[in-house]
């Protein structure tokens, strides 16, 4: 087993099975350490640390297994819809950013992991039905050639409250 020492800043000498001498090497020696010596993780975590993040850990596990539940309770169709309309959204966020406008940064990571789920259980119910990959990819672009392109759902919302306002001024300024 060799040692781990710091170097003189003139010169370093390996011991050992090496058999390296002199080196011109200025800095820290690096040896073989025995994994038996070595600090287990479980060692170094605090109970309080670990029992914690496991706890929150679980929470999302049934957060997700929910969401998953949800998302397999809808047909193929309703899953293309809600797709186009998450597409949409994260699309309007996109703008918002640009346009340095306020919006949860959080809300992107969301939307394409909800939109990855959607896809996933949509390819499981290809799999079943046995389409091939290559099918499902053919499928796919006949899809979104077929998308109509429409408002999302946040600015469809805005549309409206903006529709009730001028609509409010009008009975009020009548």
């Amino acid at each position: 087993m060799m040692s781990l020492s710091i170097a003189s800043p003139t010169s370093v000498s390996f011991t050992g099975k090496l058999g390296l001498s002199k080196s011109s090497f200025h800095g820290v020696r690096i040896a073989h350490i025995c994994p038996a010596l070595a600090p287990s993780a479980s060692t170094l975590r605090t109970s309080s640390g670990s029992s914690s993040s496991a706890s929150s850990r679980v929470v999302m596990m049934a957060k997700k297994q929910e969401e998953l539940k949800e998302i397999r309770a809808k047909t193929t169709e309703e899953l293309s819809e809600e797709i186009v309309d998450l597409k949409g959204e994260l699309f309007m966020l996109r703008l918002q950013r640009s346009a340095r406008n306020e919006f949860k940064s959080s809300e992107f990571r969301r939307m394409r992991k909800r939109i990855a789920r959607m896809l996933t259980v949509k390819r499981e119910r290809e799999l079943e039905e046995g389409i091939n990959k290559r099918l499902s990819r053919k499928l796919d672009k006949k899809w979104k050639k077929s998308i109509v392109p429409r408002p999302p759902p946040s600015l469809k919302k805005l549309q409206e409250e903006e529709a009730a306002a001028e609509a409010k001024e009008a009975k009020e300024s009548a």
